[in-house]
């Protein structure tokens, strides 16, 4: 199952500098971790936001969620799901 991730990150100012540091070390690790394993097989910045894009392919809904709260910024982040569908007139590559 595919699903269109939108994330917002919302790290407080006022957090501890090394603190701040630590989180983004173990979200980018867990981040390509996921890439590689290929659930997370797309992800794109958003200019001018500190956002992003991504696909995640995934079996389920719980698996989605369980990849996504398991995230080091997952209490610092808005996220919007939305799942995908194939599109009829998508041309396939055979």
């Amino acid at each position: 199952m595919l699903f269109h991730v939108r994330m917002d990150v919302h790290i407080p100012h006022d957090i501890d500098a090394a603190t701040r540091a630590d989180l983004i070390a173990r979200e980018k690790a867990y981040s390509q971790q996921l890439q590689r394993a290929g659930k997370w097989p797309h992800l794109w910045r958003i200019a001018g936001e500190y956002a992003n894009f991504s696909v995640f392919d995934v079996d389920s809904v719980d698996e989605l969620h369980e990849l996504l709260s398991g995230l080091p910024l997952f209490p610092y982040l808005t996220v919007k799901v939305t799942p995908l569908a194939s599109h009829p007139s998508k041309i396939v590559a055979e």
